[in-house]
């Protein structure tokens, strides 16, 4: 296609020509850099068996990358003023669908269903900072089979899904993600790569899904809410954390035995557990 997006020259101009302006409610950033529209390509591993569904395609830039790479590509735009954008820039590719939808309100299940007769697929996306992690959480809870997610999001947030313990970065959507799957960040990006350029460094990160949870737990929605309490209010101890949540139904003396139980102090904080203490502090409490 003449029209390929990715370089600053062409982008502009399919900008000028729709008069498209920027919705900072939708913190849109288009990149403008090749060589990192091909490291993400490259780190998802899209293939010609793949369906891809992309979150935010903007103007379609890395959509026409996947569309070459890919069998099948379902592109999830919100902002409807793209739409029309889109049916232009990909009209050469016969194998890409643009959905004009919140993907938070979406039946990805269904999706990968219809176009990729349930096997996992494979998610790209170019993410606002502010719906990160309920996007990549939503992909997660929902029972949608994922292969891989490769996303470009902020920097620190890159930073934080990959950290273990001890770390200042080290929280719940650490330990979130860990659960889930293996985080591995694919490039640091810069700015200027972007159009408008944002105010903070960008990374491309690959969550790789487990096959199954690195840690056995009877159950994970009470591990997911020991984690919560006990990084809702960082600077207490684990105990008091668990103890002040409203989410925790158990007594203080269960607590403080719970704890023991790991062979750790009762004045521990939550940041100093690993996954497999806070499985094993949830199995405490469910047996």
């Amino acid at each position: 296609m003449e029209n390929k997006l990715g370089n600053p020259k062409n982008t502009i101009e399919v900008i000028q020509k729709y008069e498209f302006a920027f919705q900072k409610k939708f913190g849109q950033n288009f990149l403008i850099n090749t060589h990192v529209l091909d490291k993400i390509i490259s780190a998802a591993g899209v293939t010609k068996d793949d369906m891809v569904l992309e979150i935010g395609p903007g103007i379609g830039t890395m959509t026409q990358c996947l569309a070459e790479a890919a069998r099948q590509v379902v592109a999830v735009e919100i902002d409807a003023n793209l739409i029309p954008i889109l049916e232009d820039t990909l009209s050469g590719y016969d194998n890409v669908t643009v959905m004009n939808a919140d993907i938070l309100k979406v039946d990805i299940k269904k999706l990968a269903q219809e176009y990729n007769d349930n096997r996992p697929i494979k998610v790209v996306a170019n993410l606002p900072y502010y719906i990160t992690t309920p996007i990549i959480m939503g992909l997660f809870e929902s029972d949608v089979p994922i292969d891989n997610i490769t996303v470009m999001v902020q920097k620190e947030v890159a930073d934080r899904m990959q950290v273990g313990p001890g770390s200042k970065d080290y929280g719940a959507l650490s330990l979130a993600v860990q659960y889930y799957a293996e985080p591995y960040i694919v490039a640091n990006v810069p700015p200027n790569c972007f159009i408008p350029r944002p105010n903070v460094g960008s990374a491309v990160i690959r969550l790789t899904r487990h096959q199954k949870p690195p840690v056995e737990v009877h159950d994970p929605a009470l591990m997911f809410k020991l984690v919560r309490a006990s990084f809702n209010q960082r600077r207490k101890t684990l105990q008091n954390g668990l103890n002040n949540s409203p989410e925790i139904p158990f007594t203080k003396e269960q607590i403080i035995a719970a704890i023991e139980s790991l062979g750790v102090s009762a004045s521990v904080r939550g940041e100093a557990l690993t996954l497999q203490q806070f499985a094993q502090l949830a199995n405490f409490f469910k047996s």
